[in-house]
């Protein structure tokens, strides 16, 4: 359990407020149980690195404010638009005996020792955290499925994961999956076309010095015999002796 000190805040006023925020603390609010709502401050170097962490929002802390320690949960935190730095934290207490709703992280382990993903399946995460209700004093950091065994095809749902006691899933009425071993995706290329040889190609035009033969009635041979007609007519009309123009009367 992370322990964090932190400070009453008597000014808070915008102009403290930012005060803060420029000399390195984070401005925060605790409240819930039957104390009233509490003011604070924490620096941002002893929250820098929890904060980040993906279980920050369900896990149990301990800050001592002024010398009193006391079991809270963050529930928010505000980051500013343009630096992306957090800005605000709300603090809510643990009571014991009261349950509360959290958004649990699934921690997956033993990747080498699953048998799917050794010949190349995939682990498909459907819930990346599962909403649970848990006792304030019995809050899990986190849910762990253990991959040892899993083959292709597995679907690890909601009822295969042992809980924390008294820790359930808020989902009852129905056993959803959490994650699955699937089949590697194979993308095909498309196939290329196979390139024909110039030579027999079926319907390739003939090459140059090709012999063709057509039948008679076939276009080429009918052009052919229009080609030749054409030429003895053209001879002809060469052989004509020319027309004598008649002489002229003295």
């Amino acid at each position: 359990m992370s322990n964090l000190k932190a400070i009453k805040r008597e000014n808070t006023s915008s102009g403290a407020t930012n005060k803060l925020r420029t000399t390195g603390f984070i401005p925060a609010i605790l409240y819930g149980g039957k104390d009233p709502n509490q003011k604070i401050s924490i620096e941002k170097k002893d929250v820098r690195d929890i904060i980040n962490s993906e279980n920050f929002l369900s896990k149990v802390l301990e800050l001592d404010i002024d010398g009193k320690k006391e079991k809270v949960l963050p529930r928010d935190v505000a980051y500013h638009v343009e630096s992306e730095e957090p800005i605000h934290i709300d603090f809510m207490r643990v009571v014991s005996g009261k349950k509360i709703v959290l958004e649990i992280p699934v921690n997956f382990i033993n990747h080498p020792d699953s048998p799917g993903l050794k010949r190349g399946g995939v682990l498909n995460i459907v819930r990346r955290a599962v909403e649970l209700k848990c006792p304030a004093e019995n809050i899990p950091n986190d849910i762990t499925i253990d991959l040892t065994g899993t083959d292709i095809g597995t679907s690890i749902k909601i009822s295969s994961v042992k809980l924390p006691e008294k820790v359930i899933p808020t989902i009852i009425d129905r056993d959803f999956v959490i994650a699955t071993v699937a089949a590697p995706t194979i993308i095909k290329e498309p196939e290329k076309p196979v390139e024909e040889s110039a030579e027999g190609a079926e319907g390739e035009a003939p090459t140059e010095g090709t012999e063709t033969s057509a039948k008679d009635g076939d276009p080429a041979k009918k052009d052919e015999k229009t080609k030749e007609a054409a030429g003895t007519d053209k001879k002809t009309e060469d052989k004509k002796p020319a027309e004598k123009k008649p002489a002229e009367k003295k």
